[in-house]
């Protein structure tokens, strides 16, 4: 009897294993075609994946997991994962083309006088520094100037109760966690490295997008840099001043 009741529980163990697997199929709504390489996120979890070439995906997934779907030039798609998903599968996601419209580009060029000494000090000047992000390649990011009131600035951000980081990240455990995990999870990485719009970001923070700037302001980077940095920069520059914020605290 003993023998029967350990199989029964080992057999309910794995099949509750296979159920965290979740397939489904990802089409373009007007043409019904299969859409391949659509990143899909489970927010709960902070996985990804992407679509093959059939335009399905697989992903480990529970009951009120959230997942959500992003692709170029395609409005995302956000899903509640039910019990019904997951137990009868075979679901079919539909994704909707964004019309977008160009907006009129003005050039102005430099009033050059011909003589490159007075051209060189006439060119505006980007006052920002740079520096390198761990993780990244070598380049070389936008950051806030590096005199000392601006360092006096970001210290006392770093030190103000009220910031957003410290709310964030020093107060939510759960939400730190999470940080680290996207930073681990290559598929999210390499979606990230894409974007410059902080959608997903966003989804994944659970914040907005004037809480992504103020927490970036507040640890002195520049406007340059929060407007240009792709969202895999952007993610490596908060990580970056929550460790530096965490060793002040020490």
């Amino acid at each position: 009897m003993r023998k029967i009741w350990v199989a029964f529980l080992l057999i309910t163990f794995y099949t509750g294993l296979a159920q965290d697997n979740f397939s489904a199929r990802v089409e373009n709504e007007t043409t019904g075609l299969a859409m391949p390489s659509v990143h899909i996120l489970n927010l709960t979890q902070v996985i990804g994946t992407i679509t093959n070439q059939r335009g399905v995906f697989e992903i480990p997934a529970k009951v009120n997991d959230t997942l959500y779907f992003s692709y170029l030039g395609y409005k995302p798609l956000k899903i509640a994962v039910t019990n019904d998903m997951i137990k009868f599968g075979n679901a079919n996601f539909k994704m909707t083309e964004l019309a977008f419209a160009l907006e009129e580009i003005v050039v102005r060029a430099y009033q050059l006088t011909g003589y490159l000494d007075i051209d060189v000090r006439n060119a505006p000047i980007n006052t920002a520094r740079r520096y390198s992000i761990s993780g990244l390649p070598n380049r070389g990011y936008e950051a806030g100037s590096r005199n000392p009131g601006a360092i006096s600035k970001a210290v006392g951000n770093l030190f103000n109760p009220a910031d957003l980081l410290n709310n964030l990240f020093g107060k939510n455990p759960a939400q730190m966690r999470k940080l680290k995990k996207m930073r681990q999870d290559d598929e999210i990485k390499n979606l990230l490295a894409s974007k410059f719009d902080r959608q997903v970001l966003m989804q994944l923070l659970g914040l907005k997008r004037i809480d992504i700037d103020d927490i970036l302001r507040n640890c002195n980077y520049s406007d340059a840099f929060i407007k240009e940095a792709n969202d895999l920069q952007i993610l490596e520059g908060i990580s970056k001043c929550y460790e530096e914020y965490r060793v002040l605290q020490l």
